[in-house]
Formats: C-alpha cells, sequence, structure tokens
C-alpha cells in the first residue's frame, strides 16, 4: 500500500499519485461550518453512517473480490466506531440527531458513476478515494479552530480518512491499471466542481455559501457560538 497522504490546506498530497483533489475548500465554507458548527456535526454524524453503509454495500456488490472484503470489513467497522464518537460529541455539546437527506455532493458524484461493469468498480472506488480525501482535507482546516476535545476529535478523524483515501486509491489502481488515472481525472474533476460552487445547505462535503445566504440565512444565528457542558471534562470524545 501507498504511504499515507497528508492532509494540507489545499489538497490531500500521497506521493505516488500526486494531488487528487483538483481544488481546496474555500475559506467561506471553512468559516461558515465554524459559525454554524450544530448543523456540521449533524451532518457529519450522519457522513460517517453512510461511509460504513457505502463500505458494505460495496462488499456485497464484489464478494469474489476477498481482499477488498476484509479491508472494507475493517473500514465500515473503523466508521462506525467514528459515528459513536461524534454522537458523543453531540451530546456533550446539546445537539440533537436528526436524520437527513442525501445532500447535492453524494448524489452528484454517484451520478456520475457508470452504471454496470466493467467500469462500474473502479468508479465507486474511485469516488469512495475522493470523498475520503476531501473529508481529510477538511477535517485538517477545521481541526485547529476548534475548542477541545473536539479538535483532538477531528485530529483522529483526519488521520484514519488520510488512510481509507489511500486503501481505495490503491484498490481502483490494481482493478483497472490502464484507466485508473484518466478515470480519476474526470470525476475528481466533478467533484472540484461541486466542493467549490456555491450551495444554500451547509453540508461536511458542501460547497461554500452564497454570499447573500452567509450572512442572512434565518437559521444561521442558532450555530454562532458552540459551549460545552460543564461536566463530565474529556479529553477526546
Amino acid at each position: 500500500m501507498s504511504a499515507p497522504p497528508r492532509a494540507t490546506g489545499t489538497a490531500v498530497i500521497g506521493e505516488a499519485e500526486g494531488t487528487i483533489l483538483l481544488a481546496p475548500t474555500p475559506h467561506d465554507w471553512v468559516e461558515e461550518a465554524l459559525r454554524r458548527l450544530p448543523r456540521l456535526l449533524i451532518d457529519h454524524a450522519n457522513c460517517e453512517k453512510k461511509a460504513a453503509s457505502s463500505a458494505l454495500a460495496l462488499m456485497f456488490a464484489y464478494p469474489e473480490d476477498r481482499a477488498l472484503s476484509l479491508a472494507l470489513s475493517r473500514l465500515a467497522r473503523e466508521e462506525l466506531r467514528h459515528f459513536e464518537r461524534v454522537l458523543r460529541a453531540m451530546q456533550a455539546l446539546g445537539v440533537p440527531f436528526v436524520r437527513q437527506r442525501p445532500g447535492r455532493y453524494a448524489q452528484a458524484l454517484h451520478g456520475a458513476l457508470r452504471s454496470a461493469d466493467p467500469g462500474r468498480k473502479l468508479d465507486l472506488l474511485l469516488v469512495g478515494a475522493l470523498i475520503e480525501a476531501r473529508s481529510a482535507e477538511r477535517f485538517a482546516l477545521l481541526e485547529s479552530r476548534l475548542p477541545p476535545p473536539l479538535g483532538r476529535l477531528y485530529s483522529d478523524l483526519g488521520s484514519a480518512e488520510a488512510r481509507h483515501f489511500t486503501l481505495y486509491l490503491d484498490f481502483a489502481r490494481s482493478s483497472a491499471p490502464g484507466e485508473w488515472r484518466e478515470r480519476l481525472a474526470t470525476l475528481a474533476a466533478r467533484e472540484a466542481e461541486l466542493a467549490t460552487s456555491p450551495e444554500r445547505t451547509l453540508r461536511f462535503h458542501s460547497g461554500p455559501p452564497p454570499g447573500c445566504v452567509r450572512r442572512g440565512d434565518a437559521e444561521a444565528g442558532q450555530a454562532t457560538t458552540v459551549a460545552y457542558n460543564p461536566a463530565p471534562q474529556r479529553d477526546t470524545f
């Protein structure tokens, strides 16, 4: 397996692959996420649960690939542990869990998948790599701006998402050695468009808010500040 990527403010970089993300997360998205942290946490929890579900779905779609099944089994369990940690953070902050409908980002990326094999398996692996890479990048952007223990939680999760990124990408390379680079370029261009184009609804993988919405959204005030319950004290979630 290739060396784990490092998350930076502009991309997630792996030594062998170069930059998989074609555009950095806009600064306005970071500021909006910090200003509306409870909303972000709700979507984040849903994303962790969906990540586990996606890994299991891929296992069931390709049961003959034993190496992939074993790797995704471990990944799904880790994503569910992440889900539990985010729920603990939400409980400490007094943020209720709310079921979310699929957002623009995931819907559009999955809409770009080829509908049948050969090809669909590669697309699923590459989209998995792109989503994990974007997650790692955004965790890195947020972690130093958040109060502990939430910042430490995001640091831990960012490292895990970087490992998941390389896992998906390595399986994509081995499944289609002659095609993966060209197909990644196509899907990464779509991902970059979705992560950087304006979007009204804040999600963990959404684009930045339109300028008129960022300050005028009627719901914005509820998420301006985040106060921890005084007890129990935690080092991390």
